[in-house]
């Protein structure tokens, strides 16, 4: 059995329906009706995360990333328990390995999400429980991403319109992953993992002159960029770790680029999916 928390989110959502196609059972609790204490729940993900608003709402995220999950751990019975991250932590180093020793500062309001992260990755490594594993996802992007409040999804709304116009200049890059390799990889970490942190990423750098370019060759729209736009860039985020325990390598998201447009897809507005925010 699984408890998937935070099962309506894009990720969660997602999880859940893998399971649920391998004839998995899965609970999915909302966060109004949470387990009671002793209860046994299997195999868990915490999925539950803020992340466009954590600025306004310091006092949710601090619930959602370490109260809520340091509640599971002392209360209930579990057989893993698989939090799952942000390679976002890595943000301002350079060394972007597992083991990595990381800084963030609570003067910063922007540092509250890595701060509530990586508190809430201590507690589940410091809690003594036994296969508690903590899994840094990197941009998980997916079918239909007009939809979503990130810098991908404001790029494919602004293509519909005709025209691209960039904040940020063309070199700008991150590392993303396609949603069903992030699930592949998540679901072995969750009940196979011989590491207590992993990084869930391509390895793969895509910056936004790729991006633009991909879906120009879709839509025809004309891209421009804002003059003395910065560069905005993360370090490669390191994948050593999943490749040489699972041997995983993420596809192109370039190639799923008509996915991501949503071409062919009905408009249904459902599932909008919230994000950390980007300058385009």
């Amino acid at each position: 059995m699984f408890t998937v928390f935070g099962g309506s989110g894009f990720i969660g959502r997602n999880l859940v329906r893998r399971l649920r196609n391998r004839g998995a059972e899965v609970r999915v609790p909302s966060r109004a009706a949470m387990p009671a204490a002793g209860e046994d729940l299997g195999h868990v993900i915490f999925a539950i995360g803020l992340t466009a608003d954590f600025r306004t709402r310091p006092f949710d995220t601090i619930e959602a990333h370490v109260s809520l999950a340091a509640k599971l751990l002392r209360e209930n019975g579990f057989s893993s328990f698989l939090y799952l991250s942000s390679t976002r932590v890595y943000a301002g180093s350079e060394d972007t390995r597992e083991e990595a020793r990381l800084s963030a500062s609570p003067l910063d309001p922007s540092d509250l999400y890595n701060l509530s992260k990586l508190t809430g990755e201590a507690i589940c490594l410091a809690s003594g429980r036994e296969k508690v594993r903590v899994a840094r996802l990197s941009n998980v992007v997916g079918p239909g991403e007009a939809k979503s409040d990130t810098f991908l999804g404001a790029l494919c709304r602004e293509a519909g319109s005709g025209r691209i116009q960039l904040q940020t200049a063309l070199d700008s890059s991150k590392d993303y992953i396609w949603i069903d390799d992030a699930v592949d990889l998540l679901l072995r970490i969750a009940q196979e993992g011989r590491h207590s942190v992993y990084n869930v990423a391509s390895g793969r750098q895509t910056s936004h002159a790729e991006w633009c370019a991909a879906i120009q060759s879709r839509t025809k729209c004309s891209v421009a960029v804002d003059e003395g736009a910065p560069t905005i860039s993360f370090a490669p985020i390191s994948v050593d770790r999943s490749k040489d325990e699972f041997a995983f390598a993420a596809a192109p998201v370039l190639e799923r680029i008509a996915e991501i447009l949503g071409e062919g897809e009905p408009d249904t507005g459902s599932h909008p999916r919230p994000s950390t925010r980007s300058r385009i």
